[in-house]
């Protein structure tokens, strides 16, 4: 069964508020990086980080209870995000085949801008605003982490 976490957008103090919700909540951790600790790619649709861009988050998780708050900086590529609409569904699924039906169905008559493929991370990942406007990701871990 699929899971679903909020994932938060900031134009670049993503990780000043995740200090402070780490603060509010406790807990660690399990992941954070910044844009600089991607490795280089041959696409040329993915250019290396600007100086600007390389010590933004590129992505941070803190377990809440049941539920991952997850978040990430905006960057030069992507442009500063409205705050109030900054906010994306993360639905984590337990199959490719699982994360394709959820995909394909919820993304049909939105914008799927990032189709489901495999990344440097090793998960089989997607984004997509829906035909309502909500943003999801959609995201299925090859070797769950433990």
């Amino acid at each position: 069964m699929a899971s679903i976490n909020p994932y938060l957008i900031f134009n670049g103090n993503c990780e000043e508020a995740f200090l402070f919700y780490k603060s509010v909540f406790g807990g660690e951790f399990p992941y954070i990086g910044k844009f600089s600790d991607m490795p280089p790619s041959d696409d040329p649709n993915c250019p290396p980080p600007s100086a600007e861009d390389a010590n933004r988050i590129m992505h941070v998780s803190l377990p809440i209870g049941n539920t991952i708050l997850m978040g990430s900086d905006s960057h030069s590529q992507s442009g500063d995000v409205v705050i109030g609409a900054n906010v994306s569904i993360s639905i984590n699924t337990e199959s490719r085949a699982e994360s394709d039906r959820l995909f394909n169905g919820l993304s049909a008559g939105g914008n799927p801008f990032m189709p489901m493929c495999d990344t440097f991370w090793g998960a089989y990942f997607g984004m997509f605003v829906d035909k309502f406007g909500i943003h999801w990701m959609v995201n299925f871990d090859e070797a769950p982490q433990k």
